[in-house]
């Protein structure tokens, strides 16, 4: 910043603006365009910014706007580069004490993976290392919780999962959905994953290199849970040996999420526990009675 940009004037603006909205209808869309000015305003009071970089700024968000499409949601990734998209949507989202936290389900779940038997193989084109995984599905007593279904997808040893890279891997690739049996347990195999990055070659991906954020994605598993008077689980558990466990770019990465991949034989173990928070239970208000005449 050069120190150039307007003070005295951006007061005034935001002064004035402050006192429109004053006077605008109440309402939560109001509030939050109160704050998110008297914020842009503070910044603007603080840095003073040139029209060069007002400019680039608009051209950034421009930027943004044209590389979004069908395919690839920018705005979306600029939430996530910026903990938006976890600090919201996870917050609290079915996570009381106790309870594994919960995660986003990512761009690439599938809610149409295929029914399997306990013990199936997710892996399709035997392709990477092999790894066996248990787990149990539990209430936040302790209880177990047979009959849950667990819906597990996640990448490929190259860090790409099968509806990104079609040409390359076979339909529902590394995709299941089992039942746990009569203790809540339930195991598959697989194969072990591998980390990514998120894409870098658009505004948001520059962005993040320019002021030092992590694009990185530590090797994961999905897994989604649900079971009857339970609040539905969408979880994943961490390769706690990748490098890049201490930077994820969407920081996911919480205590209880970060599961060891042990070695075992020619391959790798994983167990893990999942705990469900129980579904509320609904408050039902007397109905009004009419008054009688």
């Amino acid at each position: 910043m050069d120190g150039h940009g307007p003070s005295s004037e951006s007061e005034r603006v935001a002064a004035e603006l402050r006192h429109r909205l004053d006077t605008a209808a109440p309402g939560r869309l109001a509030e939050a365009v109160r704050l998110i000015v008297a914020h842009v305003f503070a910044v603007i009071a603080t840095l003073r910014p040139s029209p060069a970089e007002l400019d680039a700024l608009v051209q950034f968000l421009t930027d943004v706007g044209y590389a979004t499409d069908a395919r690839r949601q920018e705005w979306v990734l600029l939430a996530d580069i910026f903990g938006l998209s976890d600090g919201v949507l996870c917050d609290g989202a079915g996570t009381g004490k106790g309870v594994t936290p919960s995660t986003l389900p990512g761009p690439f779940y599938r809610d149409d993976a295929p029914a399997l038997d306990l013990g199936a193989n997710l892996c399709r084109d035997g392709q990477g290392a092999p790894l066996a995984v248990t787990g149990r599905v539990t209430g936040p007593a302790g209880e177990p919780l047979p009959g849950a279904q667990v819906e597990v997808w996640h990448a490929n040893a190259e860090g790409r999962y099968e509806n990104q890279d079609p040409d390359n891997q076979p339909e529902h690739n590394l995709r299941g959905r089992f039942r746990t049996d009569a203790k809540g347990r339930f195991h598959f195999r697989t194969v072990r994953p591998g980390g990514y990055a998120l894409p870098g070659d658009g505004p948001v991906g520059q962005l993040a290199r320019r002021i030092g954020l992590s694009l990185d994605r530590p090797a994961h598993i999905h897994f989604a849970v649900t079971a009857a008077d339970h609040r539905r689980l969408v979880t994943a558990i961490f390769d706690g040996s990748d490098p890049a466990i201490g930077r994820d770019a969407l920081f996911a990465v919480k205590p209880g999420l970060v599961g060891e991949f042990s070695p075992a034989g020619s391959g790798f173990t994983l167990d893990v526990g999942l705990i469900l928070d129980r579904e509320p239970a609904v408050s039902l208000q007397p109905a009004d009675h009419p008054t009688e005449g």
